[in-house]
């Protein structure tokens, strides 16, 4: 089997028999030879800022020494960015050789596993085969349910901010959503929460007690806040000064509070975990598509917010950076996301709007979303449905020192930045 062709079989199965549970993806493991089992883990639920702790987590763990793995999920430019091994992602070669090894397995079973089971069985199966001390994991969908809750209670279980994302599938409240992602937690584990949600909170401590889970919190009151620019910030926290994090959002710190709190986690279960790979874990951290500046004069600058909660927290970010200063905003959503929150959280510091759409069916049309966004922000919008071409009317209408940000859904992070270098080249060129 070739690259493309293990590319498109896991693509083909889409989500048949995606019905909840743990049956299909135990019964595809134990056929695999439960290669989990063999692993330790970083286990990471929430609703946003999950990618990017999980981010920092494996890059404490890879500057302390350790052979790292990670697994993630929406990737951004590549698929093989849903499985590394020490920063590196899978090969094409060695995804399709796993994928010729699942496949009879998969197909054989009278309840066929989903595309995002097969996945989480190819990452397990080659975390085993790179002997991977430890592995982050990061949630696909909710927690309780997901398919790497197969794993036995890991080294810690990390639970990020909570808000309403994914209602149609995890509940409409936050409790519901919170009782899902609570199902990572494991008897007699270890548990780092965000805790800044109360309602949220009072579920984790429910479920920490019934399954003698302990938990931990990060000291938000310790975060001190020293400089930040529109590229990284510097901040202290607890007992470390002047830490340097090359990710702008103003919710990074408190990711990286939880990721710190991880760490000190490990470290009291004899991990080795020096000041100095902190540190470095931190500085060296990367995790494209958030708040990412891939141009200046205008500057342009691509971010994944796709929900209520990360275009908030996007928006204090962008005004903590530049002030008053009005964005032109590049944006398209997917038709099942609370768009018109979202859309209300973005107008006030909008100088003009181009409405684009998401490719594939979940995708909101551009004309739809520009009434909505019209309607709110009593302004006119440019309908620009490629995201090429709206990201082409941004750039020619935009002047030097404008800003003109990219949002509204991961997938439209790819397009964008090729969009915008086909862009950049030619002016180069010009």
């Amino acid at each position: 089997m070739t690259y493309r062709e293990a590319i498109n079989y896991i693509h083909s199965i889409g989500w048949r028999g995606s019905k909840p549970g743990l049956t299909r993806i135990r019964e595809l493991l134990s056929k695999l030879g439960n290669p989990q089992d063999d692993l330790k883990f970083v286990h990471v639920a929430g609703t946003n800022g999950k990618g990017s702790t999980c981010a920092m987590i494996e890059s404490i763990l890879r500057a302390a020494g350790y052979h790292t793995g990670l697994f993630i999920s929406p990737y951004v430019y590549c698929f093989n960015e849903r499985i590394q091994v020490d920063g590196q992602e899978i090969g094409d070669e060695e995804l399709a050789e796993l994928v010729d090894v699942i496949k009879p397995i998969a197909e054989a079973m009278e309840d066929l596993p989903t595309q995002f089971e097969l996945i989480t069985a190819a990452g397990m199966l080659y975390y085993k085969k790179k002997h991977c001390d430890i592995v982050v994991l990061e949630v696909g969908l909710g927690g309780e349910l997901d398919s790497t809750n197969v794993i036995r209670t890991p080294e810690v279980a990390v639970i990020t901010s909570i808000g309403l994302d994914h209602t149609a599938i995890l509940g409409t409240s936050v409790i519901e959503i919170a009782m899902a992602k609570a199902g990572i937690m494991k008897e007699g584990g270890s548990v780092a929460i965000c805790g800044r949600n109360r309602e949220a909170m009072l579920v984790f401590q429910m479920k920490a007690e019934k399954v003698g889970a302990n938990i931990y919190r990060p000291r938000y009151d310790s975060i001190e806040f020293k400089t930040r620019t529109d590229e990284k910030q510097v901040f202290s926290y607890a007992s470390y000064d002047d830490l340097e994090l090359p990710l702008a959002g103003t919710y990074q710190l408190d990711n990286a509070a939880l990721a710190i709190t991880v760490a000190q986690i490990l470290q009291e279960k004899g991990w080795d975990i020096p000041e100095e790979a902190v540190r470095k874990g931190l500085a060296n951290v990367r995790w494209p598509g958030r708040f990412d500046i891939i141009h200046r004069e205008p500057t342009v600058l691509i971010d994944g917010s796709h929900n209520p909660q990360a275009i908030r927290v996007t928006m204090d970010t962008l005004r903590s950076v530049y002030g008053d200063k009005k964005i032109i905003f590049v944006t398209g959503v997917f038709a099942d996301k609370d768009y018109r929150t979202m859309m209300t959280e973005l107008t006030p510091l909008a100088k003009f709007f181009v409405a684009t759409q998401p490719v594939g069916e979940r995708g909101l049309d551009a004309e739809t979303l520009a009434h909505t966004v019209e309607f709110m922000g009593r302004m006119p919008v440019k309908v620009e449905p490629v995201i090429a071409d709206a990201c082409a009317y941004a750039w020619e209408n935009a002047d030097k020192d404008d800003v003109i940000c990219v949002i509204g859904s991961f997938s439209l992070v790819a397009p964008a930045r090729e969009a915008f270098e086909k862009l950049f080249a030619a002016e180069k060129a010009d």
